[in-house]
């Protein structure tokens, strides 16, 4: 298995993967018992599905009783400009560098289908099974037991060769592979993941309340986002890279060579007057082939109206009241607070103009 495993590695880096490590299905024995801590303590916010199947989610072992080894695999979709630049552009919206392009479970899932095979014409008999994100699979304990990174203070996976960029996915095998040691944490003192987040979503180091995290917010929330919440928000439309942008071991990762990753030109700091009004045609067609299309026009639109009222543009007043009629109540209620708080914009100037005058 030793020469079979190294050829599987060479395989899967010729696919493009960023790297491979090798684990077994029982090396996550404390992920149960975080995961139910973490559901009890209600920091999952409306993502029920973590409540669901979760002893399969915790103990791999008895998701697929017949795996021997589980092949973790990492692939980069690092960025090629600051991902934090568009965050001074009030009247643009930040969408995160993962979603800029093609939906990276498509794009993964048929690399790791290509592995896959590859691995079972090697082995008569061998079974498999792939998974991208999409499974009750807890791929972050499994990537840091593997050896491919560790689970920083933010709770993503850092790699000390790729820094925070990459997406993770797995190859469960019947196969006994060679294994490889689990990584160790090298965050050491640092605290510039935790120090950044804008809504104060870490309770702790290592431990995140989804439920005041932009990424959750303006993806995974439905519904109304609390008003003491969306001030925050910024200019965010769809996720936040701030906790990952921040990571010092970024200065070690290198610019996707998957183009589907590369951010389309449309979606990088698009208008908020032009996004504001997609009907629902328009949003599919815009976003077609990315992930940002999963969350919906009124979700996204929700989001966009957020982001207004957050501008100080007192010009996007009138892109704000058109939507105070739409068909969707979330909408309406977005709509309604954006031209309040841009009111308060306009009428501050008009004061100050007043005040000159007289």
């Amino acid at each position: 298995m030793t020469a079979l495993t190294a050829s599987l590695k060479e395989k899967a880096l010729s696919e493009g993967f960023s790297a491979v490590r090798v684990c077994g299905p029982e090396d996550i024995p404390k992920a149960a018992q975080r995961l139910q801590a973490y559901v009890d303590a209600g920091h999952h916010g409306q993502m029920g599905w973590m409540e669901q199947r979760m002893a399969w989610r915790g103990d791999p072992t008895a998701l697929w009783p017949e795996a021997r080894s589980v092949v973790m695999l990492a692939e980069s979709y690092g960025p090629d400009h600051d991902p934090l630049a568009v965050l001074q552009q009030s009247d643009r919206g930040a969408i995160s560098v993962y979603a800029q392009n093609k939906d990276y479970h498509d794009l993964l899932k048929k690399r790791l289908k290509r592995v896959g095979r590859w691995l079972v014409e090697q082995n008569a008999g061998a079974e498999i099974k792939v998974f991208v994100d999409t499974a009750p699979v807890m791929e972050k304990p499994l990537g840091q037991a593997a050896g491919l990174g560790w689970q920083g203070k933010h709770s993503n996976l850092v790699s000390r060769e790729l820094g925070s960029w990459f997406f993770l996915g797995a190859i469960f095998t019947t196969l006994p592979l060679q294994r490889d040691a689990p990584e160790i944490d090298h965050c050491g003192s640092c605290q510039a993941c935790l120090d950044v987040c804008p809504t104060d979503a870490f309770v702790a180091p290592y431990r995140l309340d989804a439920r005041r995290c932009i990424s959750y917010l303006t993806i995974e929330h439905s519904g109304p986002v609390d008003e003491d919440l969306r001030a925050l928000l910024g200019n965010r439309i769809y996720g936040c890279d701030d906790c990952l942008a921040v990571c010092p071991w970024n200065k070690f990762a290198a610019i996707a060579t998957e183009i589907g990753y590369h951010g389309r030109a449309e979606l990088q700091a698009r208008k908020l007057a032009d996004l504001v009004q997609l009907d629902d045609a328009g949003f599919r067609t815009l976003f077609s082939k990315s992930p940002v299309k999963r969350i919906g026009r009124n979700r996204f639109v929700r989001n966009v109206l957020y982001a207004i009222g957050n501008s100080g543009d007192a010009g996007l007043i009138g892109a704000a009241t058109a939507l105070l009629a739409d068909g969707d109540d979330v909408v309406q209620d977005a709509a309604a607070w954006a031209v309040s708080r841009l009111k308060g914009v306009s009428d501050g100037a008009n004061q100050g103009i007043d005040d000159e005058q007289r």
